[in-house]
């Protein structure tokens, strides 16, 4: 919907075109006759609780082809920010269209009224100074407008500023018909006095219509003329789901027209698009036509030339200076400055395309707007676009010189404007412009994931992304001129929601002019998800049903018959190819491989291959932009829903061997070589940054090669020493058994971040197992004494140390405390369940602490372990190893889960216990030593 300044804009300025007659200066004059002035303000009724916008009144009169259009405003200064806001009054108007005309100006303090606009005792220039600047390069706008401003001197707050102005507009292009606009401002904006008043001549043939809801104003007839007027603000407007189609939408507006039809609307236009003669009284366009003539027979083959011409050899610029709000300018001024706005663009291919003798003529739109248009008064203002309509080989086409990089195979593509007026000089009816769709992808992505590596390991990633349109052209003026590291940016921007998550090391951009695609590719690292269910690896594949969602709100009563948005037509195509470890064997596919039919207006068509261990799925997902009608939206929703539920997914070989069993297989293999090359050469393109460290070392951490990782972590601290890499080094060196080391960086992180709840559980966990019991109760028990959220968990914390200290019932005494202040918190009930087991006392009630954990948590790993500890204890073998593959399902690479399990295992006498104890030692070295302090061994 039009947002409220704009439609303020609207009825200040009036309609976008207006006719050149006026001078460049600020006009004052008394407030005309016709106006019927607002109440006065009455300081002496102003409380701290008055509205700030204490008057605003719109009047406007139609008459002789000329708009006026008066406002009164009156602001209270209620803050000292609302003071810096309005210490400068500032009116723009268009100087080639009207006049600007100031009435009255001034401050009123309690009884005192202060003249803005008669010079003060020291001499001081009153009234308004023009800028003559254009304030809208920087948006591509041209539009001729002047800026008159005024500095309120001695302004305070508690002070009203008064303004009241007139602005003045006719278009001789209009012929002498008119067109007005008033903004409807609704609750809860508050305003002292509003009113929307509208008058024309009463002999003239002057519609109006009011959209939002509201009491049908009253049409009166006084001194010859009739008028309308509408009490403001408005009652709050209902509500409407963001998802409802345009057409819904209630404008905030009043419109005026003395247009009789859309048919009276296209006629007057159409003496602005004749083309007589317009291509052979220039000479460099005749020789541009007839290039194109030489070129090709073909019409369509014309066609697509004429339409690059335009889109790439004249860029965008909107020129509304002199009558240009309406009014294009020659094809031949068009060429020779190689600017132009939609008006120019429109013309100049349309006087190509007759000088070609191809049939084409201007149609009006509405870019944002169009779906309204059937509901609308008819006027020029409805509109904010032109194009051109051609007929080509017996086809229509819907050409428009403003959009970019469309080629031959683009030219029956439509634009989302759903409805246009043809500009003719006979007059035409609104006429509806189909949806087609798309014959090239707007985003076609290649994306090869090299996952031999292993499952659950990153994957060698190459993505190609395709792009047609404004954004192609835009990437190929970045070739150009943007430097590598805004290439760098823009490129990652670009295929972030296209490949996820992901370590980038390489990128290139490519502009094709013969297709008009711009080609990013990024080299670099994926990081496939690949989760345990019913132990078994799978990993979602299905990008496109993954990424959709359908969920519109239609509760409401009022709402129920709504149909739902589903947005402007486009094409995606995304094609996955995913080489599998070993070749593929052992693993299957499950899930959609096709459907029957659209969901919420989106076709996807699926093709699924399988050959050599490489899984390839080309996805083609095409938005109609058609709406779902709301008796379709519950079906559309379970379909959307059973799509969801039936994700393309790979499923791993039941009998995998467990994660560090394949990196060690992988190793043994030189399955990691590139992936290593990879990490390697994004540290070579950026040497001095500590993020390619640490992602680096990240990788090494995966693949258990403690010694690399913790020299890319020291040389990441060089380069950044913050408190998360000296922690991480830390739990490195605590795994080498380097306690020294390990301790001397943790001291280093918390004086970093004294705060950080995991370097203060790190290091009193590791004073604790040096023997320190007091120097690691101390610092635990300074954040007890600090309160906050952490508490709880400090106090968990402190139980934990004094159990690794052998103080059994201070342990006990301490979890108990802290459970007896968050009794409903499942991470502290998992504290005292975990604590009891490792203990070995108090099992009854530790099963049931873990249980009550299970219940309310909605990450249940930790506690499942610690049930499986407990189970364990009770010699419940059967139990702990139930929980223990939940776990691990979970959490595959836990290495306390696979110790354990592996270790039940092994008195069970089963040999796959041998592999899990490998795991859990090669995943955590000084694993045996922490469980024999809890009396538990292989």
């Amino acid at each position: 919907m039009m947002k409220m300044r704009r439609l303020a804009l609207v009825a200040l300025f009036g309609s976008t075109s207006w006719a050149a007659q006026a001078a460049d200066k600020v006009l004052y004059q008394p407030v005309p006759a016709w106006v019927k002035p607002a109440p006065a303000v009455d300081p002496a009724s102003v409380t701290p609780d008055s509205p700030v916008l204490m008057v605003l009144d719109n009047q406007q009169r139609l008459e002789g082809g000329t708009v006026w259009q008066y406002t009164d405003t009156a602001t209270r200064i209620a803050t000292a920010e609302m003071l810096g806001q309005a210490g400068t009054v500032s009116l723009q108007w268009q100087p080639a269209a009207g006049d600007l005309i100031v009435h009255r100006a001034e401050i009123i303090r309690g009884p005192e009224r202060i003249d803005l606009l008669k010079a003060n005792a020291a001499g001081a220039k009153a009234g308004f100074d023009v800028l003559r600047r254009e304030q809208k390069l920087e948006q591509r706008q041209l539009d001729g407008m002047l800026t008159a401003t005024m500095a309120v001197e001695g302004l305070r707050v508690g002070d009203i500023l008064h303004v009241v102005v007139s602005i003045t507009r006719k278009d001789a292009v209009l012929q002498g018909a008119m067109q007005g606009f008033q903004p409807l401002p609704s609750a809860p904006l508050k305003i002292g006095y509003a009113r929307a008043r509208v008058l024309w001549p009463a002999t003239d043939q002057v519609r109006w219509k009011l959209y939002a809801e509201a009491p049908k104003p009253v049409e009166s007839v006084a001194g010859g003329y009739r008028e309308i007027s509408v009490p403001l603000p408005l009652a709050k407007q209902p509500d409407l789901p963001n998802d409802a189609p345009v057409r819904f939408q209630r404008l905030g507006l009043l419109e005026a027209t003395s247009f009789a039809d859309w048919a009276a609307v296209s006629k007057v236009m159409a003496p602005l698009y004749t083309t007589d003669g317009l291509i052979a009284a220039d000479p460099a366009l005749s020789a541009e036509v007839a290039k194109i003539k030489a070129a090709s027979s073909d019409p369509m083959q014309r066609t697509a030339a004429a339409l690059q011409l335009v889109q790439e050899q004249v860029r965008y610029l909107f020129n509304g200076m002199d009558q240009g709000n309406y009014k294009p300018q020659s094809p031949a001024q068009t060429w020779q400055l190689r600017y132009g706005d939609c008006k120019a663009k429109t013309l100049l291919l349309l006087s190509i395309l007759r000088a070609l003798d191809i049939e084409a003529e201007p149609v009006l739109a509405s870019s944002k707007l169009g779906d309204l248009l059937p509901d609308r008064l008819p006027t020029p203002g409805a509109f904010d676009h032109i194009l051109v309509r051609a007929s080509v080989n017996g086809e229509t086409l819907w050409l428009d010189g403003t959009d970019a990089g469309a080629r031959l195979a683009d030219l029956r593509d439509t634009p989302p404007f759903r409805w246009t007026l043809p500009v003719r000089a006979a007059g035409a009816p609104l006429l509806a412009l189909p949806m087609r769709t798309p014959a090239r992808p707007h985003i076609e992505a290649t994306i090869d994931l090299d996952e031999s590596a292993g499952v659950d390991l990153p994957a060698v990633l190459t993505a190609t992304v395709n792009l047609r349109g404004r954004i192609g052209q835009m990437l190929q003026a970045a070739q150009a001129q943007a430097s590598r590291e805004d290439i760098r940016k823009m490129a990652d921007k670009m295929t972030q929601g296209i490949i996820g998550s992901a370590t980038v090391v390489d990128r290139t951009l490519k502009y094709d002019a013969a297709t008009g695609l711009a080609t990013v590719t990024v080299t670099g690292i994926a990081y496939p998800d690949w989760n345990r269910v019913d132990q078994r690896y799978r990993s979602v594949i299905d990008r496109t049903v993954a990424g959709m969602t359908f969920e519109p709100d239609r509760a409401r009563a009022a709402w129920a018959a709504m149909p739902v948005a589903t947005g402007d037509g486009a094409y995606y195509r995304s094609l996955t190819r995913i080489r599998l470890p070993d070749s593929g064997k052992g693993y299957t596919l499950e899930g959609d491989r096709s459907f029957a039919k659209p969901m919420a207006g989106v076709t996807v068509t699926r093709t699924v291959a399988e050959a050599n261990g490489v899984v390839t799925i080309d996805d083609r997902s095409v938005l109609s932009g058609a709406e779902v009608p709301a008796n379709e939206i519950a079906a559309n929703r379970a379909a959307i829903s059973a799509a969801k539920n039936r994700l393309l997914s790979v499923v791993a070989p039941a009998d995998l061997p467990n994660l560090p069993a394949r990196v060690e297989a992988t190793k043994r293999a030189g399955g990691f070589a590139k992936l290593a090359a990879l990490y390697d050469r994004g540290v070579a393109d950026q040497p001095d940054e500590a993020e390619v460290y640490t992602n680096r070392a990240w990788f090494y951490e995966q693949t258990y090669d403690r010694p690399k990782a913790i020299a890319d972590l020291t040389r990441a601290i060089a380069i950044t020493p913050d408190a998360s890499t000296y922690t991480r080094r830390a739990a490195l060196y605590r795994q080498t058994g380097d306690l020294s080391k390990a301790f001397a960086d943790l001291t280093a992180a918390r004086g970093i971040d004294p705060s950080d709840d995991d370097t203060v559980e790190a290091l009193a966990t590791l004073r604790a197992d040096r023997g320190e019991k007091d120097a690691a109760i101390e610092l635990v028990q300074e954040r007890i004494d600090a309160g906050g959220k952490s508490k709880p968990g400090m106090i968990a914390l402190k139980a934990d140390v004094l159990a690794r200290t052998g103080d059994m019932d201070g342990a006990i005494a301490a979890i108990d405390q802290a459970v007896a202040a968050g009794p409903g918190n499942p991470r502290l009930l998992n504290s005292r369940c975990w604590i009891k087991g490792t203990l070995n006392v108090a099992l009854d009630t530790a099963l049931k602490d873990c249980t009550r954990s299970i219940e309310l948590s909605d990450s249940t790993t930790a506690a499942l372990d610690s049930r499986a500890m407990v189970f364990f204890r009770m010699n419940r073998f059967d139990d702990a190893l139930a929980d223990l593959n939940a776990a691990l399902d979970n959490a595959p690479g836990l290495a306390a889960s696979l110790y354990m399990r592996g270790l039940i295992l092994g008195r069970q006498g089963k040999a796959e216990g041998k592999a899990d104890l490998a795991a859990a030692r090669l995943i955590n070295p000084r694993i045996d030593e922490d469980y024999k302090r809890y009396g538990i061994q292989p």
